[in-house]
């Protein structure tokens, strides 16, 4: 079997490295450009991203990405975040002084630290980065926020775990490939083929009902929206871009049909990819 190279951004450890791990041989990146790069440059064969959280909503930076480098969806995956209270040995939450991790991950344990005032929050660059600086720095004061994954990686111990103020902590992430390699059949695990998604970007032409048109190519057809979320579109000002997800396969007949139509008035049409859930 093939073990596949998959990029991720953030240290060992990081939520993004456990959906690469689902996939293949995990390769770090310091940041999304360097993990879209890799695979338009073919430095990895695939990547994964985060695209959307449960609490915290949509990774912006990585859906621009998606326009800007030649590459497709492959697949989508789940991971649940399950923040943990990490320390060197003799750490302790009455000790502490600081706690560090990624911003969005500081944003999701609001509860703990408004029941812990004297322990104030810290911006890291990574979840499992803040884990890596804990344990370089030896000192008892300073905690991370992150996996239980990070936690082993860097022989910290688990000072509290289910941080979160949420259990419903999920991320979603997109496996991404270059537009000419999409072939997911040698991976550790196979995309689920039973229910298949198709992701589209589009922009319109700034006219009365033309979001009604572009929805309705869908709704006429009995395809199910799964999501719907507009950007600015960089070209030009207050002008906007649509992303839309629904169940259904870009080589269905209905879906060709309902692309097609959405073509005859939309000023631009992208197919990002159609995909299944590798679990």
């Amino acid at each position: 079997m093939t073990n596949w190279m998959i990029a991720y951004q953030g240290e060992p450890g990081a939520y993004s490295e456990i959906a690469a791990l689902r996939l293949g041989e995990p390769k770090p990146c310091e940041t999304f450009d360097e993990v879209f790069a890799a695979v338009e440059n073919r430095d990895a064969d695939f990547a994964v991203i985060p695209i959307e959280n449960s609490l915290g909503g949509s990774i912006h930076h990585n859906y621009d990405l998606l326009l800007q480098h030649p590459v497709v969806i492959a697949a989508e995956t789940f991971v649940k975040v399950e923040h943990c209270l990490l320390g060197i040995h003799g750490s302790s939450t009455e000790k502490a002084e600081r706690a560090l991790s990624h911003p969005q991950a500081l944003a999701q344990c609001r509860n703990f630290f408004s029941t812990h005032k004297h322990i104030k929050a810290e911006v890291a660059y990574d979840t499992a980065g803040s884990a890596k600086i804990i344990a370089a720095g030896g000192d008892p004061s300073k905690l991370a926020i992150a996996s239980k994954r990070a936690g082993e990686l860097y022989g910290l111990e688990i000072l509290q775990e289910n941080l979160a103020d949420e259990e419903w902590n999920i991320t979603r992430f997109f496996c991404i490939a270059h537009k000419d390699h999409t072939d997911t059949s040698n991976m550790k695990l196979q995309p689920d083929v039973t229910q298949q998604k198709t992701s589209i970007a589009f922009t319109l032409p700034n006219e009365q009902g033309s979001l009604f048109k572009a929805l309705a190519t869908l709704a006429l057809r009995d395809i199910d929206l799964t999501k719907i979320e507009s950007r600015p579109f960089r070209k030009k000002a207050f002008e906007y871009l649509f992303y839309v997800d629904f169940i259904g396969h870009r080589e269905e007949r209905n879906v060709e049909n309902a692309l097609r139509h959405l073509g005859e008035f939309a000023t631009m049409v992208n197919v990002l990819g159609s995909y299944g859930v590798i679990a």
